[in-house]
């Protein structure tokens, strides 16, 4: 199982970058040429080959910040078949020691922007003893080692929000595949700058930012970690062309102080999924970039394109490689009926899990790549969000998706962030509750707010929110997805007010 023929590897990547010194990676103050960058990879591998058992499998954890040495470690994966593993820096304590046990990890490095768990032993990339060691590596030769396509280039947990994360097994044609497709999708090139805010330990990082930098032999500049008044400028310090995002970093720009001069940047495209629909408008506008969003996952198993004629809102038209079909039944969904997104052909780029035969099969079933991903088409055969399986709500024997009710909340003015959830309910089975953040300065009326649903006209009688709380953030993952499992589990008996909103 492969990518389409001639899909290049992230090693057949490098190459062309080796001899290269007028471009390369930027972070803060910091530059170092593509060559310089490319030849410390090589050192980084001798220097972490020397540690590594080689009876087990070459499995290094990575619990760092957006920086130059983390982008080293994936040129070291490139050049020696060293596997990282992107740990995710919001776990805490036994959770994250959890994950670096799954993983199979030998080693992990860490730098000062995490926390480690207790007992368990790390390098400290950024001491002075692991300078001097990696410093007696410095000659090292760059060699290429011979990969292909399905061998593993690394291991990325999934977010982890409706349950223990799972490790996804990211192989070279899964990375280098999109990285090149969308260079040459933008036409991005030497003359281009590709700015990397989003975590590294994730997938749309890898794909979407590193891969791409990579691929069109373009600079790389590096943020440690994302920040909403720093994005544009950055953006104009580094001269960056290309950036990529997951989830809410667009309101959170969006949020900042606008000014009359938030169009001159040299930003021309930006790559994402999940971002809010009204967000990619408004994101435009302001800044003058074009915003192209994108619908996919860590595993790969389904993606969906947006059109020129997508409309607002949708996720775009499905193809051959992916369906909607009924939960129970598996049979394809009419328009308006919500049902799971599927790959009916088999696995796409889906490459498995590591360790964890049970979710592999589970994902699998039938022959046919669950996605765990609610949807719906539209009359005209575009394809829209419902939510998450997980989230399924069933209110008086009727099912429901969250999502459809989330972009409903979104249209009031003073709402800037919405999460619809279940909350038990012994007669209904379920009942709706959604968390708000409002904007600054507005406070809740709960009659003009119960007003304001009652004009929706797509609003359901049984999508009504029993309760609304307002709070001044969501729980959110490190890649910004809301953490409705703790909303839920949490019901009315929350530290945030609580509004009980009846039809």
């Amino acid at each position: 199982m492969g990518g389409p023929p001639g899909t290049p590897t992230v090693t057949e990547l490098l190459v062309p970058l080796a001899d290269v010194t007028d471009r390369g990676v930027y972070q803060e103050d910091s530059f170092v040429s593509w060559a310089d960058h490319i030849a410390a990879g090589a050192a980084l591998a001798a220097a972490l080959r020397a540690r590594l058992d080689p009876s087990k499998p070459p499995h290094v954890g990575a619990l760092l910040g957006n920086t130059t040495f983390f982008s080293s470690l994936l040129v070291a994966a490139g050049l020696d078949g060293l596997v990282p593993v992107g740990l995710n820096q919001t776990r805490r304590g036994a959770a994250l020691a959890r994950d670096i046990a799954h993983a199979d990890c030998q080693l992990v490095l860490a730098d000062s922007s995490v926390t480690v768990p207790p007992g368990v032993e790390y390098i400290d990339v950024e001491s002075e003893a692991w300078a001097t060691e990696l410093a007696s590596y410095h000659r090292t030769p760059v060699t290429f080692a011979e990969r292909s396509g399905d061998d593993l280039f690394m291991l990325i947990f999934t977010s982890g929000t409706s349950g223990d994360p799972k490790a996804v097994r990211v192989t070279h044609d899964k990375v280098a595949f999109p990285g090149r497709m969308l260079a040459e999708r933008f036409g991005l090139g030497p003359a281009d700058t590709v700015y990397l805010s989003m975590p590294l330990f994730h997938s749309n990082a890898i794909m979407a930012g590193w891969a791409v930098g990579v691929a069109a032999g373009a600079s790389i500049a590096l943020r440690r970690k994302f920040s909403a008044s720093g994005f544009i400028p950055d953006v104009r310090r580094f001269g960056a062309t290309y950036a990529n995002y997951v989830g809410k970093p667009l309101s959170y720009i969006l949020a900042t102080e606008p000014a009359p001069d938030d169009a001159d940047n040299p930003l021309r495209i930006l790559y994402g999924n999940e971002g809010a629909p009204r967000d990619l408008t408004r994101f435009a506008e302001r800044f003058g970039v074009t915003v192209v969003d994108g619908f996919g996952s860590t595993e790969g198993g389904v993606a969906i394109a947006r059109t020129p004629d997508t409309p607002a809102g949708a996720l775009g038209p499905l193809t051959d490689q992916v369906a909607i079909v009924d939960v129970d039944t598996g049979e394809p969904c009419p328009p308006g009926v919500i049902g799971e997104l599927v790959n009916p052909t088999g696995a796409g780029w889906f490459r498995g899990y590591y360790n964890d035969p049970d979710a592999e099969a589970a994902r699998m079933a039938g022959g046919v790549y669950h996605t765990g991903d609610l949807a719906y088409l539209d009359e005209s055969g575009y394809a829209h969000f419902a939510g998450r399986l997980g989230d399924w709500m069933r209110v008086d024997g009727e099912n429901l998706g969250t999502a459809p009710i989330e972009r409903i909340l979104l249209r009031h003015p003073d709402v800037t962030e919405a999460a619809v959830y279940p909350i038990p309910d012994p007669a209904v089975g379920d009942q709706v509750m959604a968390a708000l953040v409002l904007a600054a300065g507005s406070d809740f009326d709960a009659d003009a707010f119960r007003a304001f649903l009652a004009e929706q006209p797509d609003l359901g009688p049984k999508q009504w929110p029993s309760y609304v709380r307002i709070g001044v953030q969501l729980p959110r993952t490190e890649t910004f997805k809301v953490i409705k499992r703790q909303l839920s589990a949490e019901g009315t008996d929350c530290p945030d007010p609580v509004w009980h909103i009846q039809p």
